[in-house]
Parts: structure tokens; C-alpha cells; sequence
């Protein structure tokens, strides 16, 4: 008699006792007051699991900062020194974007990695606002692109201008030799009036300026120099050699945009490092005050476990004595 009427009890009672389904409890953790009986072990188990992956993930990025910060180091220097290559330059044949010409070629130089902010992001930007400025009825402007970044966003709208793709520039240590290679090649696929080359200037480790440097070509410097513009100054030098004005500013072209893209890949490079440790300088903080948070959450899910566990077995132990 006694089992029956328990049956019936129980029969009376299991829709209110009846368990959620899993894949809801699975979804985030359940609050004790509220979890279903059978559940309080599964929400403490997945917020332990939680926690043993942003502690995974903090791990990661301490790491990868690490590893930015020694490669920040060894280009830095070499960065520096490069800017002492193209400045000359500068001085003597001016450095004039506002050049009007037919022929424009934009050289954006990316990253080939991501994880290091918005420097990518921003190197695409400015070449698309040039490539609209540049262009017109009688003019055409073309992409080099330098690094797989900015060449998976240039892909999508203006994969017909893109002119030539270089990617993997840094899986070695640059130096001049290689890059005055590129540059080359560049020189060897496209044709131009004036290149405007697109890139991020280090600062500091926070702080990064987008560049554009524009390189002419010898028959646009010898046009504004005879025009009396701001390459005015150049029949002041004197001409040594058996050499002709012409093929004198062919050979300075050439030399000038090698050392100005060495340059702009160096700068570029260590603002990608500094931009990859503030970012994961910033994934550390964020993942340490998640994991603040799920230990809050964890020892009161467990404390309130072992309250109810209390509360129950002194209502038993009452049950029993009464």
C-alpha cells in the first residue's frame, strides 16, 4: 500500500521535476536557484571549463606579445636607419603629391598576419580614397599590393585594377638588396607617371601615422623642373660624366623609389609589431577580467551548493529525530 501511494506521489509530481533539455543547459551556465534537479554539477562543470580556456587564451597572448615585442626590437633600429636613405632625395627632387598626372600607381604595403589592430584596415582606406581622387576620364590609377591583408580586401571591389601581388615579404629578414629586387619587378609590370606608396609610419609602440610618399618619374620631374615648380632647383647641380640629364634622372627614379619602398616596408613592419603587442597587450587585460568574473561566478555556484546540500541534510536529520 504504502509503494502504491508513493508511485502515485511521484506520478502526481514529475512534471514539475522534470529536467530541462541538454542542449539548454549546455548553452551557458544555470544559476543554483533555478536549476532543475540533475543540473548543478553540469553548471559548475562548464564554468570550470571556461575558465581553463581563457586561461588557455591569456597564456597565448602574454606569449604572442612577447615574441612582437623581440621582433619590434631588431627592425626598429634598422628602420631608423633607413629614413637617413630616402630624405636626400626628398631635397633634391621634392616629394609632390599634388602632381597632376595620367598614369597613377597606388603601392599599398600590408601585413601578412593579422591580430595587429586597424593598420591593415587603414593602408586600404587610404588607397581607395587616392584611387578615387586620382582617377578620372583621362587617367588611370592601379594597384601594387605588398602583403596578403590588404590584398584579400583590395580582392573584393577592385580586383580589376590590381596590378601585380606580392605576398610573404617578411617570412625572412629583409634587407636592401631584396627589396631593391621588388622594386624591379615593380618598375618592370607597370607603367607610370608617378607611384604612390602607401604605408603606416612608426611613432611608438601605441602610436602609428598612414603615410603616402609619391615617387615621379624622370619625364614628369624633367616637365616640372622645366615648368619651374617645386623641382625647379634641380639644373643648379652640376652633371659630371658622360652621362645625359635623362638618363641621370632615370637612374635617381629607380634609386629613390627603392629606397623610399625599403624604408616604407621597415616602417611598415615595426608598426605592425607595435600595433600586434598594444593588441595583445589589451586580449591579456580583457581575458584576466573574464576570468575575474567566472571565479566570482564558480565559487558562488559552488558555495551555493553546498548550502542546499547543508539545508538538506539538516531537514533529514529533523525529519528523522522528529
Amino acid at each position: 500500500m504504502a509503494m502504491a501511494a508513493f508511485r502515485r506521489e511521484g506520478r502526481r509530481f514529475a512534471p514539475l521535476i522534470t529536467p530541462r533539455p541538454i542542449a539548454a543547459v549546455r548553452s551557458s551556465p544555470i544559476p543554483e536557484e533555478q536549476a532543475p534537479l540533475g543540473v548543478r554539477s553540469i553548471s559548475t562543470q562548464i564554468v570550470r571549463n571556461r575558465m581553463k580556456s581563457v586561461k588557455n587564451i591569456q597564456k597565448i597572448t602574454k606569449a604572442m606579445k612577447m615574441v612582437a615585442a623581440s621582433k619590434l626590437r631588431a627592425i626598429q633600429t634598422r628602420a631608423e636607419n633607413s629614413r637617413g636613405l630616402w630624405q636626400p632625395f626628398t631635397v633634391l627632387l621634392g616629394d609632390s603629391p599634388s602632381v597632376d598626372v595620367k598614369k597613377n600607381v597606388i603601392v599599398t604595403i600590408s601585413s601578412d598576419k593579422g591580430l595587429c589592430g586597424g593598420i591593415n584596415s587603414t593602408s586600404v582606406k587610404i588607397s581607395k580614397a587616392l584611387h578615387k581622387f586620382t582617377s578620372g576620364p583621362e587617367k588611370g590609377t592601379k594597384y601594387v599590393v605588398l602583403g596578403e591583408k590588404a590584398k584579400a580586401q583590395l580582392m573584393r571591389d577592385s580586383k580589376k585594377d590590381i596590378e601585380l601581388c606580392i605576398t610573404e615579404l617578411q617570412k625572412n629578414p629583409l634587407n636592401y638588396t631584396q627589396v631593391s629586387v621588388l622594386a624591379d619587378e615593380i618598375l618592370k609590370n607597370v607603367e607610370y607617371d608617378a607611384l604612390r606608396i602607401v604605408f603606416n609610419k612608426f611613432r611608438s609602440i601605441i602610436s602609428f601615422a598612414p603615410t603616402t610618399s609619391t615617387v615621379l618619374s624622370p619625364e614628369v620631374v624633367e616637365r616640372e623642373a622645366e615648368a619651374g615648380g617645386k623641382l625647379g632647383d634641380l639644373d643648379s647641380y652640376e652633371i659630371e660624366g658622360g652621362e645625359t640629364k635623362g638618363e641621370i634622372l632615370q637612374n635617381l627614379a629607380e634609386f629613390q623609389f627603392s629606397c623610399v619602398l625599403f624604408n616604407a616596408v621597415l616602417e611598415n613592419a615595426c608598426s605592425e609589431q607595435g600595433a600586434r603587442m598594444s593588441a595583445m597587450d589589451s586580449s591579456s587585460r580583457n581575458a584576466g577580467d573574464m576570468l575575474d568574473r567566472l571565479t566570482l561566478t564558480y565559487n558562488r555556484t559552488r558555495q551555493a551548493a553546498i548550502t542546499t546540500e547543508l539545508t538538506e541534510i539538516i531537514s533529514g536529520a529533523s525529519a528523522l529525530e522528529g
